[in-house]
């Protein structure tokens, strides 16, 4: 039976890059040079605040109980951008008032809120700042969820894969006639001269070989998965240990079955990973 690039279940989210991690101009540390100094001039953590023109619902327990066109998105110095959405159109009777609290130095005193609907409640899914802070973007009125505690989420009729999209995120692939060696170790698990160059904002380039240019007789499926909402869901390899005295290396390798649009070159590829490998690009 042939190597199967199977489609994952579930996962794990992975981190990804936005204007506060990374190196985006509100990161820190900042990566890249700006003419002023921005330590200087800008608070420890930068906050930028912006009305999104899309259409964001959000499904728990088989319901829709979010529903708005008037959506902010907020970005945060090292956090993940987040949206906030209005109370007014969040479903009435769904959250419920939290005993948590927590405080944040930059944006006020955070109260949350349980979900509950159909029988099924979630603890803490929700927070609001009905009071921020002096200098603070104007929060009040806006809630914003854990994702991973609401079953779904769409952007206009799409469903998402993982955290909120960044709009200033960007996924670009490239087919390259370049030969491009992998080795772990020393060892060639990989050769090829039809690989896929894949650039995203903030991450290095990532190289994805045909299946048929891989040593896939080295590898075995993982349990591990993630979702990248500029990519999509992944699916992770082991590396068996080899009559070269390789050991057995965890999650070395990874495949995206069903890539979202802007990666969608990658199908049916394999991208390698990790202290022991090795990636050669040569003209």
């Amino acid at each position: 039976m042939g190597f199967v690039l199977t489609k994952p279940p579930a996962g794990h989210y992975r981190r990804s890059m936005s204007l506060t991690m990374g190196n985006g101009p509100f990161a820190k540390p900042l990566a890249g040079t700006l003419n002023f100094d921005l330590a200087a001039a800008a608070p420890a953590s930068v906050i930028y605040l912006y009305g999104l023109d899309r259409r964001i619902r959000g499904e728990f327990a088989g319901e829709i109980i979010v529903d708005t066109v008037r959506a902010t998105m907020v970005h945060e110095t090292r956090l993940l951008p987040q949206w906030y959405l209005p109370l007014a159109d969040v479903r009435p009777g769904v959250l419920i008032e939290s005993d948590s609290r927590t405080h944040c130095p930059y944006k006020g005193d955070a109260r949350y809120w349980h979900l509950s609907l159909n029988g099924r409640t979630v603890h803490d899914a929700a927070w609001s700042y009905p009071e921020p802070l002096p200098g603070s973007p104007d929060l009040r009125g806006l809630v914003a969820f854990y994702q991973e505690r609401m079953d779904a989420w769409f952007e206009e009729d799409e469903r998402l894969v993982g955290h909120p999209r960044d709009p200033f995120h960007r996924v670009d692939t490239r087919r390259s006639g370049r030969r491009v060696i992998v080795r772990i170790d020393g060892t060639v698990v990989g050769d090829s001269r039809n690989a896929v160059a894949l650039f995203e904002t903030g991450l290095p380039v990532r190289w994805y070989l045909p299946v048929d240019d891989v040593a896939v007789e080295l590898l075995t499926p993982s349990d591990a998965t993630s979702r990248c909402p500029y990519k999509g869901a992944s699916v992770y390899y082991h590396l068996k240990g080899t009559p070269e005295g390789i050991d057995n290396i965890e999650d070395i390798a990874w495949s995206i079955p069903e890539p979202l649009p802007e990666a969608g070159a990658v199908a049916g590829h394999l991208s390698f990973d990790g202290h022991s490998v090795s990636v050669t690009v040569q003209d």
